[in-house]
């Protein structure tokens, strides 16, 4: 019989205040044989659908909820210091409706009610409140707050509020962290309960999950606050009882209330819901009066046809079939319509688009709405590596926009589809190596020569750790070895690397939904721009459409000197029918004169041009492809030069390979050679070989 479960537990997603990850959190309670385990973030709900995939995988139920911050007096009221002031009150998800209505508490706090903190009030739980169970939070909670005041009789009047709205569904949260002022507070909710019929329900205030990571805990405090460990007025907790303590410690410290440590499971038992994945969740793209979305995809791509290819053959034609059905029968024939739409709106209203980027090149049907301008035919491009039957996932077209005028498209998807419908993307700023060195050094105001000295000894390298810098770099080891003081320094940083220490939005991600965003997700506002709560990768495994909307400043570049083409020299430079056989420009590639040309441009890359000395364009793209830290390490790009100057021989371990190789001089250097490999050699049809 389950005996108790955890419903107040925070995360690294209460930025800078909590230490928990989400992966040992649950690990923790999985292994106190725990149920059940809620999330409650502060204001926010980030981590909802990592928390609830790692719950799920570590065998116990998760349970969505959040500690809100109510308002001291309506959400709107943004008045100096009384409106800097709120109380706390924890939300936890019973069922679809309390979801749903979560997401609009959590979106309404951050888009309505900011002011220093997402806040809510009363009235909008009152809109909001069905398939919600209300506790009434912890010490900085309304109840708590007056009865530390000693105001009794004004507790009671708020108790019976809440449970004149919410029923059964309001319990007064008990906790005991050896703190003073609980003594006093649990004395006034004992007496509340017995009076109101309120029942109890025990919690423990979770900030990371073992009793050892307390002085890390406070080290994060610190950092967010801006102090140093040894600062005597600052933020601090003043106990080191906010860890996942396992059901026979909460037991123990409840033993005069069983009641309240049974309904916790009481209340684990009435929340039952997971955020649905894997359902689309499309914008119904707008069509004529008497067509479907695949109908009207493929009344444009015939309507093309002859102006991107002005003979027809009996290839063009398959491809073209081929295409479009495995588009419709997947589902995906109105997300081709959505792309066409605001890249003809960009297109029409001389906002300087990318040629196609990415594996959607691979698409004769992209090729002919014009989402792309490169005819994948010529180049073998595989639609199978862009959108694969044998692996069920949504399209991925990433386009690029004017960066002055990226915002005039991601605008006109807002009006066409409803602002409620369109967010741009959250993403998380992490504790870094060498940024968790700094950060922890002036926590523990070690010198700051010397917290200089060990970041700088970490290599600047992606991916890199602390744990994998001691191992690789010997000078660290020494360094850190013989001072002590450097030693807890890097131990410290050690601990809290990696945890999230603040939102920022994604530089080019947008999403477009079906329902309003809040029917799936919360929402924030990040520097004026509206954002959801979850990153790119959560969005994608619920379903929602996201689309790369990059603003690049060399579209912006091109299209300027374009302008100045036409006004100085009265040339109409059409860049879409640019040739590609120039020879005056592979002169300049040869000299490695390509400064300002995008991707050509750096000290290696004009090296590597001198020495390759491209004579047609597929040279340029096979650089490309070489020009990678693998490839230019094993020594690859030498190899590719020697084949294609002949002065080694090109050989082929089968001869089925030459066709496929010979391009690059025998060398495998794209995916799609690889597919190709794999199908000829055997036997898998390209989508298998994809996959």
């Amino acid at each position: 019989m389950p005996q108790f479960v955890h419903l107040h537990c925070h995360t690294e997603y209460s930025l800078l205040d909590g230490a928990s990850r989400i992966k040992d959190l649950v690990q923790a309670a999985s292994e106190f044989g725990m149920p059940a385990i809620a999330l409650t973030d502060h204001g926010n709900m980030y981590g909802a659908l990592q928390f609830q995939k790692a719950a799920k995988r570590a065998g116990v139920k998760p349970i969505l909820g959040c500690e809100t911050y109510i308002a001291a007096r309506s959400m709107l009221d943004k008045e100096g210091d009384l409106d800097r002031r709120h109380k706390h009150l924890t939300l936890l998800v019973k069922n679809a409706a309390g979801y749903k209505n979560i997401t609009e508490i959590v979106s309404k706090a951050f888009l309505d009610g900011f002011y220093y903190k997402p806040r809510i009030d009363f009235d909008l739980l009152a809109q909001h409140s069905s398939g919600l169970i209300v506790l009434s939070g912890c010490a900085s909670g309304e109840i708590p707050r007056l009865l530390l005041d000693g105001n009794y009789e004004g507790a009671k009047l708020i108790a019976l509020k809440y449970k004149d709205l919410l029923a059964e569904n309001y319990y007064l949260e008990i906790m005991a962290h050896g703190l003073p002022d609980e003594k006093t507070i649990n004395r006034g909710l004992l007496q509340l309960s017995a009076e109101t019929g309120i029942p109890l329900v025990a919690t423990n205030d979770v900030h990371y999950v073992r009793p050892e990571e307390s002085e890390a805990h406070d080290v994060l405090l610190c950092i967010q606050t801006n102090s140093t460990i040894d600062q005597v007025n600052r933020m601090r907790f003043n106990t080191d009882q906010v860890f996942l303590k396992s059901p026979a410690e909460m037991m123990a410290l409840f033993s005069e209330t069983p009641e309240a440590i049974s309904n916790t499971v009481r209340i684990a038992e009435q929340c039952d819901f997971a955020i649905p994945m894997g359902t689309y969740h499309l914008p119904e793209f707008p069509v004529p009066a008497g067509e479907t979305a695949r109908s009207h995809l493929r009344k444009i791509c015939e309507d093309n046809l002859s102006l991107r290819y002005p003979v027809m053959t009996e290839k063009i034609r398959a491809r073209l079939e081929t295409e479009l059905e495995v588009i419709s029968n997947m589902g995906f024939a109105a997300y081709f319509l959505i792309v066409y739409d605001f890249v003809d709106y960009a297109r029409k209203h001389g906002i300087p688009v990318g040629p196609g980027r990415g594996s959607a090149a691979g698409s004769i049907v992209a090729y002919l709405l014009r989402i792309t301008n490169i005819d994948p035919l010529p180049y073998d491009l595989l639609f199978e590596r862009f959108l694969n039957p044998e692996r069920i996932s949504m399209p991925d077209i990433d386009m690029d926009f004017c960066i002055n005028r990226r915002q005039e498209v991601i605008d006109y998807v807002s009006e066409k589809y409803g602002k409620d419908h369109v967010g741009q993307i959250i993403t998380f700023g992490t504790m870094a190596a060498r940024a968790a060195i700094r950060d922890v050094g002036r926590v523990y105001g070690v010198p700051l020569s010397e917290v200089d000295r060990t970041a700088k000894l970490i290599p600047a390298t992606p991916d890199m750790t602390i744990e994998k810098a001691m191992k690789e770099t010997e000078e660290l080891r020494a360094y850190t070895n013989s001072n002590p003081h450097i030693k807890k320094m890097v131990d410290m940083a050690r601990r809290l690397e990696g945890l999230a220490r603040h939102a920022g939005t994604h530089a080019a991600g947008v999403v477009i939904s079906q329902a309003p965003l809040t029917d799936y997700v919360p929402l924030q506002r990040n520097e004026g721009q509206i954002v959801t709560q979850f990153q790119m990768g959560d969005l994608e495994e619920i379903g929602l459409l996201k689309m790369d909307f990059l603003g690049l400043r060399n579209l912006t570049i091109i299209d300027e000197t374009v302008k100045l083409i036409k006004l100085n020299q009265g040339i109409d430079l059409d860049l879409d029918h640019i040739p590609l056989d120039d020879q005056a420009t592979y002169d300049l590639l040869q000299k490695g004169d390509s400064f300002g040309v995008f991707q050509l441009e750096s000290r290696g890359m004009r090296e590597y041009l001198k020495k390759i000395k491209p004579t047609v364009f597929e040279d340029i793209i096979a650089l490309l492809a070489l020009y990678r830290p693998g490839p230019l390490q094993s020594g690859m790009v030498e190899e590719f030069i020697e084949n294609k100057h002949g002065r080694k021989q090109v050989r082929y371990a089968l001869p089925q390979l030459e066709p496929i190789l010979k391009e690059t001089h025998g060398m495998i250097l794209y995916q799609e050679q690889v597919m190709k490999i794999a199908s000829t050699l055997g036997g898998f049809s390209l989508g298998q070989a994809d996959v």
